[in-house]
């Protein structure tokens, strides 16, 4: 092989590399994609959003258009009241959804935990759209 095929061959070679990085792992800070999965941090999307203390960011995992669970991350939330919603299922609420199906899903507030129910529920309102958005 001469030195032009050589240079040519690494030349495809690094570009192949870099198409499989992309193709497996990328991230905007928000929306992270990696072999396929999709999550969605929404601590700098809904800083405006608030429960009682102060925002209640979540983090959603998506696979095939379909969200697999929603996770609290840490927040200001009294713990009790926070306690209250989670042990009262809302995180689990959106699981097994289309994205779709879960942005006109009515997902009632925990009672005694409104403000933190309504702050997490527009979290993944927040969270579902930007996906939608820039997947």
């Amino acid at each position: 092989m001469n030195r032009k095929g050589i240079v040519t061959l690494e030349c495809a070679v690094v570009l192949a590399g870099a198409v499989l990085l992309l193709s497996c792992t990328s991230s905007d800070g928000v929306l992270t994609k990696k072999k396929g999965v999709y999550t969605v941090d929404t601590t700098t999307l809904s800083q405006d959003v608030r429960g009682f203390n102060g925002p209640t960011p979540v983090v959603i995992t998506i696979d095939k258009d379909k969200i697999v669970k929603v996770e609290a991350l840490e927040n200001s939330e009294t713990p009790g009241y926070f306690k209250r919603m989670t042990d009262g299922g809302m995180l689990e609420r959106w699981n097994g959804m289309t994205v779709d199906e879960a942005l006109s899903a009515k997902v009632d507030a925990v009672a005694g935990a409104t403000y933190s129910s309504n702050a997490v529920a527009e979290n993944v309102r927040l969270g579902l759209t930007y996906y939608k958005e820039h997947k």
